[in-house]
This record gives structure tokens, C-alpha cells and sequence, in this order.
């Protein structure tokens, strides 16, 4: 048998029933995605590239984990699981044999097909979309991206939730990318962020997926096509209502939403966009360690495409891990200041950071108005929250830390606010995204991502208010029994 060790990426590999699409990191069988996990795949990957070879256990461990020490026991857990997806040893099939002493085996005959296969009742064809081409390289997302790869066929509607300039656009675009060729009907894009009336959503959608006048959803009831609905955040009533009826009626139809907030539809499944890895200082010891993580990665990606010949060196480790975490592991907002690397180098990147909005301000002339500075993604956000809640926000920038609604209670609340409205107007903001929860001992925290907070005391500022709020806060703080001298001294400086 000839070797698969070296096949592309965008290779598939057939073996039984099953047909491993390396690229998309998917499991089908027939046209029903198998439900792995990414360290099973992992394993799985390794295993069929080496198939009618014995891979010893402490290899298999090196390439699927190969920053972290791992028991055998996690290997033999992920062994286990893809015996049982696989059927193995059932009606006489063997794929994963163990070779006493010596590691694994997969057994089974692989074939490599260079060119995706077509799924049943498929014939080979140019996939439909309206999919925009990617100019860049999308860095730390991979695990994200297999995991709604392998999920959204079998769950159907999923929604990425997360701040803006999280990424939440970037990854589902890639979602779709690669499951092009699992839909026969095609994978669409609805932008919706250019809508504000609800009743413009059924219009756009239709020409969207260039429907003729009169057709009905009970003539789309056999397509097998996939959604994306980007940026439903500002139109959620009338999106939660199209979702259900759309799921309802089309059975073979899934949709991936992106928003600020979970739509609340039935049969929904929310993932939060986690920010990306920023390495910590004890990381900072080597170039190759730093570059591990997923900020300095793309930070440095962006750097190279804006200076040609850019070099992290370890001198520069110190500011380009600050810069990442300043900047709250944002893919918009390290992109957008890699962009400036030539004109401010990385010394002048780091000064800037306590005025990062004037930092940011250099947009991105080929991306939408609300991504080309993170200014205008934040805009985006505060521009649909109603008074109360713009209020709250601003007067909560006066907080550095974690804060318990106790504390915010403390030093905002007045004849303006409530106290009986604002702990809805908190849950509301965390809901939006633009406040994280925190929980520990049992207690509830929100904080705000850095960026987030430089926005709102401009705001704050620029409102009169930002001296008496300040006040009221130094000296909710000092008068906290609860608070020790250091976290006194952290909460009064920056």
C-alpha cells in the first residue's frame, strides 16, 4: 500500500463506510457526520496516515498533544471513543488494532481520493454560494472551527456570541468555507448588519438566495442548504422568528447565526468566542514558546504582511505580549495595530496603548464600515443600547476591576438610576457582550475587556460626569472593610 503520510490537506481518505475529510477535520458516513471529538480526530488522523504501520503510544501522544505532558490514559480514553464511533468490532469490521508493547494500528485499507467525494444523490459540481473570498489566514481558530464544522450538520442551528472585534464573522465564514461541499443546495450568507427595519429581513433574505417572486418555504422543503446569518444582534425578535419557522419548515436546512447576544430561538446552541491566547510572562523565556499563542501568532502575521521582513526577536517578547493583552486578545484590535507597525514600530505601538482608540483609529478601507477601526465596532454596540443602559455603561467605566453588583450598586446607582433597574440593566450588558462574567466562591463578577472600558469613560467624560463619579468610587473603595490594602491600592491606580 502506498504511503498516506504525505497526503494534502485538502485530501479525503476513504476506508469502509467512512470518508475523512482532512481539511474540514470531518467524519462522514454516507452523508451523516460522525460526532468526534478534536484530540479523537487527532489521534485518528495520525492513525489512518500511517495505516498498515505501528505508531508507537509515546509518538501518538508527542503529535496530538505536543505542548502538553499527558497519562496514556487520555490516549487510551480517545482510543476507546473512536472505536465506538467507528463501529469497530462489530460485524466482524477491525480498524484500530493495539500491538501489545509496541502502540496502535489502523488495519483497515485506505484510500486516498484527491478530490472531495461526492455524497449520495451528489453528482460533482461547482458548490453554490455567495461566500466573499478570504485575503487573509485566520490564526487560533482551528479547533473552534472543526468543532462547528462537526457539529452544525447534525445540530442544525448554532450561534456565535461574543464583543465585537471578537471574530465571530471570521470564523463562521470559515465554517462555511468548509462545508461547501456538504450542502448540495449551497452555503449563503445574510448579512443583516445593513437592515434596521424587521420587515425588510424576509426581503433580503429571498434575494439573498435569489428566489423567484411567489416561491414558498413548502417548495424549499427538500433543500439541503446552509444559513449564515451574520450580525442579528440589533434585529433579534424578528430573527428568532424567522429561525424557528425556517427550521420548522425546512427539515433539511441548518443555519449558523452570528450576534451579540443569543437569539433565544428553540433548538438554539450557543458557543461564546473565547478571545485569543495570550501567552503569559512566564511564557516570555523563548520566541518559540511565545509563538505558541494564537495573539502573538496573528499579531506577528499582520506585522509581516504590513513590513516586510519582521522578525519577532526576544527582546521584543516583553512588548508584544502587552500590546496582545492590552488589547484584550481582539483579533480586530491586534490586527488593526499590527497595521501600524510601520509607521510607529513596536516601541511606539506599546506607548500608545493607553490611548488605544487613537491607536485604532487607522481603519481597514476593504472591510465593512463597522469593522474598519474598533471605534466603529464599538459605535456598532453603544448605538443600539437604549438610554438607561448607555447611562450604566458609562458610569460603570470607573470601575479598573471585577466588580460584584453589590459594588456597582454602590457607586452608581442614584434618583437617576434605580437600584431596582439596574441589576437588569447589568444582566442586559453582560448579555450584549459588552461585560464578561466572572464567578468565584460564589460570588458573580462582571468586568470590562480594556477596550471596552477606554470607550466607555470617553463617553463618560465627554458626559460631565466622569469627577463625581470618580469620587464616589474612591470612596466606595476605601470605605469596602472587605478589601485588602492591595486590592485597595490595585482599584485606586490604573
Amino acid at each position: 500500500m502506498n504511503s498516506l503520510r504525505d497526503v494534502s490537506n485538502e485530501a479525503v481518505l476513504q476506508f469502509g463506510p467512512y470518508a475523512f475529510h482532512l481539511s474540514q477535520r470531518l467524519v462522514l458516513e454516507g452523508d451523516r457526520p460522525l460526532r468526534l471529538g478534536g484530540r479523537a480526530l487527532d489521534v485518528l488522523q495520525v492513525l489512518v496516515e500511517h495505516a498498515g504501520s505501528v505508531v508507537s503510544k509515546d509518538e501518538l501522544i508527542a503529535q496530538v498533544w505536543p505542548r502538553s505532558v499527558v497519562e496514556e490514559i487520555n490516549l487510551r480514553v480517545h482510543i476507546a471513543a473512536l472505536r465506538r464511533a467507528l463501529g469497530d468490532g462489530q460485524n466482524g469490521q477491525c480498524y484500530i488494532v493495539n500491538i501489545p508493547q509496541r502502540g496502535y494500528s489502523f488495519v483497515a485499507p485506505v484510500q486516498h481520493l484527491p478530490e472531495p467525494v461526492a455524497f449520495p444523490s451528489q453528482t460533482v459540481q461547482k458548490p453554490l454560494h455567495n461566500l466573499p473570498a478570504r485575503l487573509t489566514s485566520i490564526s487560533g481558530r482551528d479547533a473552534l472551527v472543526g468543532s462547528l464544522v462537526r457539529q452544525l450538520p447534525v445540530r442544525r442551528f448554532m450561534t456565535l456570541v461574543g464583543p465585537c472585534g471578537i471574530g465571530k464573522t471570521t470564523v463562521a465564514l470559515r465554517v462555511a468555507e468548509l462545508l461547501l461541499q456538504h450542502y448540495r443546495h449551497g452555503v449563503w450568507l445574510v448579512d443583516l448588519a445593513a437592515i434596521d427595519d424587521p420587515a425588510q429581513v424576509t426581503d433580503h433574505l429571498t434575494r439573498t438566495l435569489q428566489l423567484k417572486d411567489g416561491t414558498t418555504l413548502e417548495t424549499l422543503a427538500q433543500r439541503h442548504a446552509l444559513l449564515v446569518l451574520d450580525n442579528c444582534e440589533h434585529l433579534l425578535e424578528r430573527c428568532r422568528t424567522l429561525v424557528e419557522t425556517l427550521l420548522q419548515s425546512l427539515p433539511r436546512l441548518s443555519i449558523l447565526a452570528t450576534s451579540r447576544e443569543p437569539l433565544k430561538a428553540a433548538g438554539e446552541t450557543v458557543l461564546r468566542l473565547p478571545p485569543l491566547a495570550v501567552p503569559p510572562t512566564s511564557a516570555l523565556r523563548s520566541v518559540a514558546e511565545v509563538m505558541g499563542y494564537s495573539a502573538v501568532q496573528l499579531f506577528v502575521s499582520r506585522a509581516r504582511a504590513r513590513q516586510q521582513g519582521f522578525t519577532l526577536r526576544e527582546q521584543d517578547l516583553k512588548a508584544v505580549r502587552e500590546i496582545c493583552r492590552r488589547l484584550d486578545g481582539l483579533p480586530l484590535a491586534i490586527e488593526l495595530a499590527a497595521a501600524q507597525i510601520d509607521a510607529l514600530a513596536l516601541v511606539g505601538l506599546q506607548a500608545q496603548l493607553d490611548n488605544c482608540f487613537q491607536l485604532l483609529s487607522q481603519g481597514r478601507r476593504t472591510a465593512v464600515p463597522r469593522h474598519q477601526t474598533l471605534k466603529a465596532a464599538l459605535d456598532w454596540s453603544y448605538e443600539r443600547l437604549n438610554p438607561l443602559e448607555q447611562s450604566v455603561l458609562q458610569r460603570l467605566a470607573v470601575f479598573k476591576m471585577a466588580f460584584t453588583q453589590d459594588a456597582a450598586i454602590g457607586v452608581i446607582s442614584g434618583d437617576a438610576l434605580p437600584v431596582a433597574e439596574l441589576a437588569d440593566v447589568l444582566d442586559n450588558l453582560a448579555l450584549k457582550s459588552l461585560l464578561s462574567l466572572e464567578q468565584g466562591g460564589g460570588v458573580i463578577r462582571y468586568r470590562f475587556l480594556n477596550t471596552t472600558r477606554t470607550y466607555a469613560l470617553e463617553k463618560l467624560e465627554l458626559s460631565g460626569e466622569l469627577r463625581t463619579l470618580e469620587m464616589r468610587y474612591a470612596g466606595y473603595v476605601s470605605q469596602t472593610p472587605r478589601l485588602s490594602d492591595r486590592q485597595v491600592a490595585m482599584q485606586l491606580t490604573e
